[in-house]
């Protein structure tokens, strides 16, 4: 098959993956986002093929917002433009089909809007213009526009329709001559990522694969700043559960990563025959020398390793930890950040030098405090295995997660794990690790205690959930690209028959 991949920056070892463990495929990888270091699949080679990649094109910005339109062309530019805020500002539907009504017009909006920007070399400095603004306004204080959407003054506006050029603009790449030619085109997740798959299908008839392993629509309630105005919040947020609902609808095969992601598809109008949940691939054999020695690694240690973000509440777990060091003064902490928002990360070293300063035995030695902050990939760390080998019991203290793939690597790597119940956690840990609600450090910190007091217990929940993240991991991994090998193979069955000519 000819397959064109949709990416951005987050998803490109994924997609890496996917490209070089199917050589039999041709691939073309289409990036949304430029980012420093290779593309996806960048030096891949395909039966003596390099795999091409196309960057996002810079005439999709509003510097290079294609030709001036014409007065026919405004003329359908504000009809489509109107369609998709129709649907955008209308109030929640009393029924499903008034429902289906608002995500029909929308899409009709959208494919129009596409249209245009195909003949017209893109539409960024369309959507910046004031006949736009006067659409939005239009389109806010029209008959069945939500309370929201009718509060919102100019200013709003102005706001909106910024950020919506901004979300529309993969509707202006020049990337659907080369699309259409796919026999499928397989989007690395969903929302404005997936736009040009739905472009490609509508105007080509390509059959389009969704791969999520997050939520967009969930992201953008989460990311959304509480300060933004509220009207404006609420109109993005139309666009984008608009844009879930086309997406889902239209899309001939989704592939969600994880049940979490499959029941936010489904309460978002997905096909049940249309989902198959596809696991992550995880290459277990780097975890297999820890793994094998669960023994190793001190037993008084928790150990945590991800990225430093308020996400993460390592407040929380700071907190947490020093309850649990009025039980057990001997207890240490070891924190292996493999990136990290400065500000966050500074705000955390700084809690943990008020909470746990520097200790000694003796009025000669040296202090060191039982909390560390380590830098993973250095040279006493260089890998996840050996981070994990150095503790006993491994800690997720999320308050917001999707596919915690960390904890499937304190799991391979046969530790013991807390974690907070959030996103797909439950579902990945089953009965083999010890679930605390987010957001609360004495719950977070009596569940570590629990296993730090019984290194017997310990060991077993630490071998069980290495059987588990174990066993789905080998299964679904036939060759080196693991479980993402299924989601191409999978779209098989929805290729067209021929080619156009």
């Amino acid at each position: 098959m000819r397959i064109g991949l949709l990416t951005t920056g987050e998803s490109r070892l994924w997609c890496d993956r996917l490209v070089r463990g199917l050589p039999q495929h041709e691939f073309e990888v289409y990036a949304m986002h430029h980012e420093p270091g290779p593309h996806p699949g960048a030096g891949a080679q395909d039966g003596g093929r390099a795999v091409a990649v196309h960057p996002a094109a810079p005439g999709a910005t509003p510097e290079g917002g294609g030709r001036r339109l014409g007065r026919r062309a405004r003329r359908a530019f504000a009809q489509d433009l109107g369609r998709l805020l129709t649907g955008v500002c209308a109030a929640g539907a009393a029924n499903a089909d008034a429902a289906a009504l608002d995500v029909a017009a929308f899409d009709e909006g959208l494919h129009g809007l596409a249209g245009l920007a195909r003949d017209h070399g893109g539409l960024a400095s369309a959507l910046r213009s004031e006949p736009a603004l006067r659409v939005a306004e239009a389109a806010c204080r029209a008959p069945g526009a939500s309370p929201a959407a009718a509060a919102a003054t100019v200013p709003d506006l102005l706001a909106f329709t910024e950020e919506l050029e901004r979300a529309l603009r993969p509707l202006s790449f020049d990337w659907y001559e080369g699309l259409g030619r796919a026999d499928v085109c397989h989007a690395a997740g969903g929302g404005v990522l997936a736009l040009p798959g739905l472009v490609a299908k509508r105007f080509f008839g390509v059959p389009l694969l969704v791969t999520e392993y997050g939520v967009p629509l969930r992201a953008y309630y989460l990311r959304t700043a509480p300060a933004a105005r509220p009207a404006v919040r609420a109109l993005l947020a139309g666009f984008h559960r608009r844009l879930a609902a086309v997406l889902y609808r239209e899309a001939d095969l989704l592939t969600p990563g994880n049940a979490h992601v499959r029941r936010w598809q489904e309460r978002c109008g997905a096909p049940r025959e249309r989902q198959r949940t596809v696991y992550p691939g995880m290459e277990a054999d780097r975890f297999a020398g820890v793994g094998e020695a669960p023994e190793a690694g001190d037993p008084d240690t928790l150990v945590w390793v991800g990225r430093a973000e308020p996400a993460k509440d390592l407040i929380g777990l700071l907190h947490a930890f020093a309850e649990i060091r009025r039980t057990a003064p001997q207890a240490r902490l070891r924190l292996f950040v493999t990136a990290a928002a400065r500000a966050y990360l500074a705000d955390c070293r700084s809690l943990a030098a008020q909470l746990f300063p520097d200790e000694a035995a003796d009025a000669v030695s040296a202090g060191e405090s039982p909390v560390t902050f380590e830098e993973l990939g250095g040279p006493e760390t260089p890998t996840a295995a050996e981070a994990y080998g150095t503790g006993r019991v491994a800690v997720l203290s999320s308050v917001v997660e999707g596919f915690p793939v960390g904890l499937v690597e304190a799991m391979l790597s046969g530790r013991a794990t807390v974690s907070t119940d959030v996103g797909a956690v439950r579902e990945v840990v089953g009965g083999t690790g010890l679930l605390v609600p987010p957001r609360n450090p004495k719950a977070l910190a009596e569940a570590c205690l629990a296993l730090l007091t019984d290194p017997e217990r310990a060991h077993r929940l630490g071998a069980a959930a290495r059987a588990r993240a174990d066993a789905p991991s080998r299964c679904a991994r036939p060759g080196p690209a693991g479980r993402a090998r299924q989601a191409p193979a999978r779209a098989s069955g929805v290729r067209r028959a021929a080619r156009r000519p």
